[in-house]
């Protein structure tokens, strides 16, 4: 839900669109890879008229309620160690529309580029279904890990693929994209990330230019993009043979004496450096939240 309000905020602010055009790219968005039940009723909402002829979705306040289903799914993504990123941001992206006192009192003192798109708009919005598709791949991969992890951690014996299936009839989140899933797990029943299916794999490569082009204009014109930003450094970040946190672990044997793993060392084998020469040899446990 989120990623489709980022995309409905790039057309309207960047692209200057109406709410009736924006209906009309909803409609043909749902006929292709995108089709799925919110993108249906996303472009069934922006074509209903309030009683003055104009459009109801502009009129209502932009601040945004939860029930909490979100914020238990982050909640056990952060105990069970999972970066669930797109969920979590979601959440953190209706408590800032909560805010709107404070949002507005902002808006008038803190500035920004002011959005100036001067490209093809055909093209952009192709790139933004490509760049929609490719942040939901990420979305429904980082689910998927979650429920590997959850199942291994209270002895589940889940069907992943039929897991796929449940959801396609009858939830919000119902998607010709859940066939997809099915598929990647009958391929593969052991499949440790769906980004890592064949399928999946070559979807976001050929996304992969358009995801970072739109990414990159939403951030260049001040243009709010929580849940696609996050899906594109999670995708580079799971790409990355070596990440940065070598530099974290020094960072955290320095001042607190956790230990560090070694890469000319087998693994599970822990490390104390005196770094100051005034630390002493004395170790913290290497212990895992």
């Amino acid at each position: 839900m989120q990623l489709i309000c980022e995309v409905y905020q790039m057309m309207k602010e960047l692209l200057g669109m109406n709410a009736a055009e924006m209906h009309e790219v909803f409609k043909e968005w749902n006929k292709g890879e995108l089709d799925s039940y919110l993108i249906e009723i996303t472009r069934d909402i922006l074509a209903f008229k309030d009683t003055d002829g104009s459009p109801l979705v502009e009129k209502i306040q932009d601040t945004a309620g939860q029930k909490g289903t979100g914020k238990w799914t982050s909640v056990v993504s952060l105990d069970l160690g999972i970066p669930l990123t797109l969920v979590t941001e979601a959440v953190y992206a209706r408590c800032l529309s909560a805010a709107k006192e404070d949002r507005v009192a902002a808006s008038k003192v803190l500035s920004g580029p002011q959005p100036r798109f001067t490209g093809d708009r055909t093209a952009f919005l192709k790139d933004m279904e490509k760049a929609l598709y490719a942040s939901k791949i990420v979305s429904y991969t980082q689910g998927y890990v979650l429920l590997k992890e959850a199942a291994e951690e209270f002895k589940w014996d889940l069907n992943y693929g039929a897991i796929a299936l449940l959801w396609r009839g009858g939830c919000i989140i119902r998607s010709a994209f859940l066939g997809r899933i099915k598929e990647a797990f009958d391929r593969n029943p052991q499949l440790s990330n769906l980004m890592l299916d064949t399928f999946f794999r070559e979807k976001i490569e050929k996304s992969q230019e358009a995801w970072r082009r739109v990414v990159s204009a939403a951030v260049m014109n001040g243009i709010w993009v929580p849940a696609m930003s996050t899906a594109l450094n999670y995708y580079d970040g799971f790409r990355n043979a070596r990440l940065p946190a070598n530099l974290l672990q020094a960072q955290r044997d320095y001042f607190g004496a956790h230990m560090y793993e070694r890469v000319d060392k087998e693994r599970g084998k822990f490390f104390h450096t005196n770094w100051t020469g005034r630390g002493g040899e004395t170790a913290s446990s290497a212990y895992v939240v």
